[in-house]
């Protein structure tokens, strides 16, 4: 393992070998908006250079893990490029990030956790919602699932910690809470959040493109909607695939 300094930020930056054609670039220690902030700033100037050898890169909270073709360029030649990139990035060159609204059903069966959530906090299911749809999220990463955002900035109000024993099944367009985060899973899968609504968007689309409705970085709103305003997107938009 290779560690690296950051003068500007003062941040340890390490690099470790990710099997034969990869290698994981540790860029923070604890997630959060900064840490967010700083794998962002170093992605953003990682799309500005062109890596021999480099096929892709995934962020997550806190590393970059880097995929690479081991017959065209090396470990040590990428572990050098992403420690000098560390050295040399400071902060987000802002530029304009989408903002995504989704609308959110919170009726009935599509919040089968909402009653929970306003037990944890003493707070009415109302009261819930409201916190829930001021909000203004951020796209940290993308993971679990293809098209499925983990999304920071959720109020401590409604903050509430996800279930012991995930669901075998949560239906697409679910929206849950689990701890400081909120997300929508964008497809029928397990899982273990807490279940306050459902969106009618598809979150993934393959034949879409890009295929993801959010990418990381992009900011999210969320918007109360009726039942009959679902079943009208959701008839517009086609249903959601399993």
């Amino acid at each position: 393992m290779f560690v690296h300094s950051n003068e500007t930020t003062g941040q340890e930056v390490t690099c470790e070998p990710l099997g034969e054609g990869g290698a994981l670039v540790t860029l923070a220690r604890e997630m959060g908006r900064a840490a967010h902030e700083r794998v962002r700033a170093w992605c953003v100037q990682l799309e500005h250079e062109r890596w021999r050898g480099l096929i892709e890169y995934v962020p997550a909270y806190t590393t970059v893990a880097l995929f690479f073709d081991p017959l065209i360029v090396d470990y040590a030649e990428i572990r050098a490029a992403a420690l000098r990139l560390a050295q040399q990035t400071t902060s987000v060159r802002e530029e304009a990030s989408c903002v995504v609204e989704i609308p959110v059903c919170y009726d009935g069966e599509f919040g089968p956790d909402l009653e929970h959530v306003a037990r944890h906090h003493g707070i009415s299911t109302d009261r819930v919602i409201r916190i829930h749809e001021s909000g203004e999220y951020e796209v940290w990463m993308l993971g679990f699932a293809p098209g499925f955002a983990y999304l920071g900035g959720l109020s401590e109000r409604i903050a509430t910690p996800r279930h012991a024993t995930p669901r075998v099944s949560v239906p697409a367009g679910s929206v849950g809470i689990a701890g400081g985060q909120t997300g929508v899973y964008p497809f029928e899968s397990p899982g273990g959040w807490q279940l306050i609504g459902r969106t009618p968007l598809r979150m993934f689309d393959p034949e879409r493109s890009p295929a993801a409705l959010l990418a990381p970085g992009d900011r999210v709103r969320f918007r109360a909607i009726a039942r009959e305003e679902f079943d009208t997107i959701r008839s517009s938009v086609g249903a959601q695939r399993g």
